[in-house]
């Protein structure tokens, strides 16, 4: 119950005890001369300053009219009172979500290239964290607002991008602009959804890729035809995981203290070289990668698809290459800013005359 709420059950609760006082008050100041529903009435239309009649020889009553001055000035305060949390409650709930909606569905119109994730809820709400961990722009779709709400406030300060509804429907997927997205993740409870998910969204985007979450291992074949571009099984994954604890203890931690560690934020990630990039036939010690990033390659994947770990200093890069590195959050951003094509090369100059 939000504070809005709060204060208006308050505010009627007052409003009540004050209804009780004073049809009390008229009873027993009457000695019962004026039934206890003539002695409400008579309290509700004092509180409400409507005043129709007074009670049959109230004048003959001591305190009556003193009681009824006094009801009068207390029904003006928490009338207003009650009126203005119920106005309040108006705005912030039924207008005030229409409003946020609105403003949330321009915001998502405007994103292009971004990630969509169909289910906020145990699988969801982790890529949800690691999404807005890495400052990659996303919406997310689910069945229920409750829970689309608690995982913004607890992941998202409150600011996620989202869709209210059933992602298995086309509609739904259109207007969490699945059509100019850049993935797209099934992360739903049963294979049935994700892959009614997967088939909608390879259906209204041909080249976004395509991650789905996969249950049981008779699905995964039939996820990978309805257009996946990957399967990831949690079960699976979780297994694998509880395995190396034992095997590999020191690496695992490893691995947790480059996720978990909140200081720093280190990540491994992938950064494209495309065409017409300024790093496009330099050697790697020729770069600029750990001089302004301090980011380490780990990895680089040639178009051929092989992957060279460790490469040398005097590794070349080419069009289309891959690199996979270790970096903070910012440290990657600003690398992927740097191999952006046309990024910190000054403009042509005009021809002279």
């Amino acid at each position: 119950m939000n504070a809005s709420i709060r204060r208006l059950v308050a505010a009627i609760g007052v409003f009540a005890t004050l209804v009780g006082v004073g049809t009390v008050g008229y009873f027993v100041l009457g000695h019962g001369r004026w039934g206890p529903a003539d002695c409400a009435y008579m309290t509700v239309i004092t509180i409400s300053t409507v005043g129709f009649y007074e009670l049959g020889h109230m004048g003959d009553v001591p305190g009556a009219r003193a009681l009824t001055v006094g009801l009068i000035v207390s029904g003006v305060g928490v009338l207003a009172y009650m009126q203005s949390n119920l106005t309040a409650l108006l705005v912030e709930g039924v207008i005030g979500h229409a409003l946020r909606r609105r403003r949330m569905q321009k915001e998502i119109a405007k994103l292009s290239g971004h990630i969509v994730l169909a289910g906020a809820g145990g699988t969801g709400k982790h890529v949800v964290e690691e999404l807005y961990a890495t400052r990659t722009p996303f919406v997310v779709i689910d069945r229920s607002e409750h829970v689309l709400q608690q995982v913004s406030n607890d992941l998202c300060g409150g600011k996620m991008l989202y869709v209210h509804g059933d992602a298995t429907l086309d509609h739904v997927l259109v207007s969490a602009g699945v059509a100019r997205a850049r993935g797209v993740v099934a992360a739903l409870t049963h294979d049935k959804d994700n892959l009614y998910v997967t088939l909608s969204a390879r259906s209204l985007n041909a080249g976004a890729r395509i991650v789905s979450k996969v249950v049981e291992d008779e699905a995964a074949p039939k996820i990978i035809k309805a257009g996946a571009s990957s399967i990831v099984n949690p079960t699976m994954i979780g297994a694998r995981r509880l395995a190396g604890e034992l095997i590999r203890p020191m690496v695992h931690e490893f691995l947790d203290q480059l996720v978990r560690d909140k200081d720093k934020n280190l990540r491994l990630e992938e950064v494209v070289i495309e065409r017409g990039s300024g790093f496009v036939g330099l050697p790697l010690k020729d770069t600029p990668i750990r001089k302004a990033t301090r980011a380490l390659v780990v990895a680089v994947r040639g178009t051929d698809g092989v992957f060279t770990y460790n490469p040398e200093p005097d590794h070349v890069i080419t069009e289309g290459t891959t690199l996979v590195v270790l970096g903070e959050t910012d440290s990657i951003v600003l690398l992927r800013q740097l191999v952006t094509p046309g990024w910190g090369q000054p403009a042509p100059s005009a021809p002279s005359a």
